[in-house]
């Protein structure tokens, strides 16, 4: 199970005046870059065996012998055979490991989560993309930083370019989402994947506090289902799948635990929902 009890700092930055100071710095992209530029570096390494540890990481499930950096361990290889991609035509996967929630999308309106609402366009910033989701559904993925931190392309298909939004980089932890709209606050990318059974789906990549880098593989580019597509640098995160309507399936355990407040963990390529048949 992923450690989710918040830990002193973090409740320090959102629940105290000096914290708030604080946090005003330190979502800020240049300290992000700050960080990046320390955790690239050799001597990050003697950070690794205290985030092994407190994290409860089986370093066994990873390729590790030519870790450089912090950072390097953070994006790690997971070896083969460790997550099974549903190579069914049919089957919807899971893009990451992490934390789903599920939602249908009603009238604009993508995530009415902790307080917070978020519709589609102040996600990707594009009315006429956004208009494409109505009544379709949203599906969240939270990566906890002891998370596989690679993600896959769910089908075969083609993308377009990567669309980036700078923005600001909150915590996607639950205390930060009470009290800020972190997804259409964090720096983002996303991706329009012409998919072979799954209709158009945007799949948007958010960045949190100290990530110092969302990295995707390719531009205009042919994808194969299972393949990576990218990672994220050091920090939690979080991808965002948006569903065209009528297309696809989602198992309605997700939908149910979203309403009771419970996040389901769920791994890369696990099936997660099947192609709507005409």
């Amino acid at each position: 199970m992923i450690p989710e009890e918040e830990s002193k700092f973090v409740k320090f930055l959102y629940n105290t005046f000096i914290g708030r100071c604080l946090l005003k710095i330190l979502t800020t992209r240049i300290v992000s870059k700050f960080c990046g530029f320390l955790l690239d570096r050799k001597i990050s390494k003697i950070l690794i065996k205290n985030f092994i540890k407190k994290n409860n990481i089986n370093t066994n499930d990873y390729y590790i012998d030519e870790i450089n950096s912090f950072n390097d361990f953070f994006s790690r290889k997971i070896k083969e055979g460790k997550r099974v991609i549903d190579t069914n035509t049919k089957a919807f996967i899971a893009p990451c490991d992490g934390k789903i929630s599920a939602y249908h999308i009603k009238k604009g309106l993508v995530i009415p989560v902790k307080q917070s609402e978020y519709l589609i366009e102040d996600l990707v910033q594009d009315k006429k993309l956004a208009h494409k989701y109505n009544d379709g559904i949203c599906l969240v993925f939270r990566l906890a930083v002891n998370n596989y931190h690679r993600y896959i392309y769910i089908d075969n298909g083609q993308k377009s370019g990567n669309t980036y939004i700078k923005g600001k980089l909150h915590t996607v932890r639950p205390i930060a989402l009470r009290n800020h709209p972190v997804f259409t606050q964090n720096t983002r990318e996303y991706t329009i994947l012409h998919t072979q059974n799954f209709g158009v789906v945007t799949q948007i990549e958010v960045g949190a506090l100290l990530v110092g880098k969302i990295k995707n593989h390719h531009e205009d580019y042919e994808f194969k289902k299972g393949e990576e597509k990218g990672l994220f640098l050091y920090g939690g995160s979080t991808i965002i799948l948006l569903i065209e309507k009528d297309k696809v399936k989602i198992d309605d355990l997700y939908f149910t635990n979203t309403e009771n407040n419970i996040e389901t963990d769920v791994f890369l390529g696990q099936k997660i929902g099947a192609k709507v048949e005409k």
